[in-house]
């Protein structure tokens, strides 16, 4: 038996991870049991823990030679809340998505499209605040002449810049220690491995441990930590969705191809409003900030044309100015289509229902194509109405009036429902010059105007019809 037993524990044990939500299984299936999701389980080595009397070996593994201080149990009402420091970027759209700026000791995870601009605005970013935030960045996929390449023809200040081409974990923090950053950039996240496991380089288990340690890092020197993350072809990061869970803020990057835009967004942020949103500008000297984004929204004529309307969406804490245009033509298949770009589906399908049995008017026989000009996404649903006025005007080939906006939901049965920060919708309208304003009732001003507006409220979908 002891004969047995010595040689089964010299076999290598091994275990299948989902890439999805990063749950083990001790054989492989086809399925994941817990996430429900096919084909995404791959095989890993375990590997043997090793008991640790205290967190300084854990910290001196993982790369790092300060004192630990074991955790212990403290009561909630004792613990002081101070405010976050943060350290400006110097790229005001970049704060703004960050919430304000980098919050020191956070771990930020930038996903993106290859090409599109991840790369170039973490080294503008760590170029611009060497003065004040001594940076490191690490390249798993360039050389180091590339990046110093990138970074002249860029015309970025070079004082003070550290770069490190290197993709083992533990000789990054090893580099790091006597240097002491206070910003680590990682790029990518994908193309890092430690040597404490046999797979290889992009496989979930060495993203998953990889990440974990420049989090522990990040945390126990208050060191601020960007990792670029590689996506997939369905648009999602690669590698296992705890990867997201473990970080402090997850940005993508978004922008159509042949568009010089990008557009940067949060989906998760610990320390400011999701959903925030940065609009950028691809120049030769990289990227360039927009201030004001409503303008390139918007369609450089400002003559009113049949199947548009012009909404104001509001992206976490910006209000911005969208055209939303529609096209209704006679189908010639028994099934008509409807085609939504930029906002769901199935909510184009739903509201042209509600336009049939509330508004009177039937489009069963029509295909409707709707878009959301300038490739943004527009999630809420203040877009309802000002789509179904799109609709109506693309049917009737009549345009909306001069300088019309139009925001508020649609209900099901026809009345028109507020929507958050209505009058700073309303402002935002009136400082782009526009001068009459169909709104819910319930987001109409007590005085009805606004810097010389005109505000229509309605309370049902036939009396906007009738106003527009």
């Amino acid at each position: 038996m002891i004969g047995k037993s010595a040689k089964s524990g010299a076999r290598r044990a091994t275990a299948y991870v989902c890439a999805e939500c990063g749950s083990e299984h001790s054989k492989w299936q086809g399925q994941c049991t817990d996430c429900g999701r096919w084909n995404t389980l791959s095989e890993i080595a375990l590997e043997a823990a090793v008991p640790e009397k205290s967190g300084v070996a854990q910290s001196r593994r993982s790369g790092w030679a300060g004192k630990v201080d074991p955790p212990a149990i403290t009561a909630l009402k004792d613990v002081t809340v101070s405010e976050e420091s943060r350290e400006t970027t110097h790229i005001g759209e970049f704060d703004r998505v960050l919430g304000g700026g980098l919050v020191h000791g956070s771990v930020v995870l930038v996903g993106g499209d290859p090409g599109i601009g991840k790369s170039t605005l973490l080294l503008q970013a760590v170029a611009l605040m060497a003065q004040s935030l001594p940076g490191l960045y690490v390249t798993g996929e360039e050389s180091l002449a590339q990046v110093a390449g990138r970074a002249v023809r860029l015309g970025l200040p070079l004082e003070g810049v550290h770069a490190l081409a290197e993709t083992c974990i533990e000789r990054i923090l090893e580099q790091a220690a006597p240097m002491g950053p206070r910003l680590i950039v990682a790029d990518s996240i994908q193309t890092l491995w430690t040597e404490t496991l046999t797979a290889a380089p992009g496989s979930v288990s060495q993203v998953r441990e990889s990440a974990a340690r420049l989090v522990r890092y990040a945390k126990e020197t208050g060191t601020a930590v960007f990792l670029v993350g590689h996506v997939t072809k369905e648009g999602g990061i690669a590698g296992p969705r705890v990867l997201e869970h473990m970080v402090d803020a997850v940005l993508y990057f978004e922008g159509e191809s042949g568009s010089r835009f990008r557009v940067l967004r949060a989906f998760k942020n610990r320390f400011g409003a999701v959903n925030e949103l940065g609009v950028f500008a691809m120049a030769d000297k990289g990227l360039r900030e927009v201030p004001n984004p409503s303008a390139i929204f918007l369609s450089g004529s400002r003559e009113a044309q049949p199947g548009s309307c012009v909404m104001v969406t509001r992206e976490g804490t910006r209000p911005l100015m969208v055209e939303v245009q529609a096209l209704v033509d006679h189908s010639p298949l028994s099934n008509p289509r409807r085609v939504a770009v930029g906002m769901e589906g199935n909510r184009l399908a739903m509201l042209l229902a509600v336009l049939h049995r509330h508004g009177g008017v039937a489009v069963g026989d029509q295909d409707v194509f709707v878009n959301v000009v300038g490739g943004i996404r527009v999630q809420e649903t203040a877009v309802d109405l000002p789509l179904l006025l799109a609709v109506l005007s693309s049917l009737r080939d009549r345009p909306l009036g001069e300088m019309t906006v139009a925001f508020g939901e649609v209900g099901l049965s026809g009345e028109i429902r507020p929507v958050p920060n209505g009058e700073e919708r309303l402002k935002e309208a009136a400082t782009h010059g526009f001068k009459r304003a169909i709104v819910p009732k319930a987001n109409a001003p007590k005085s009805g105007k606004v810097a010389g507006m005109e505000v229509i409220a309605v309370e049902r979908l036939a009396d906007a019809l009738e106003h527009a």
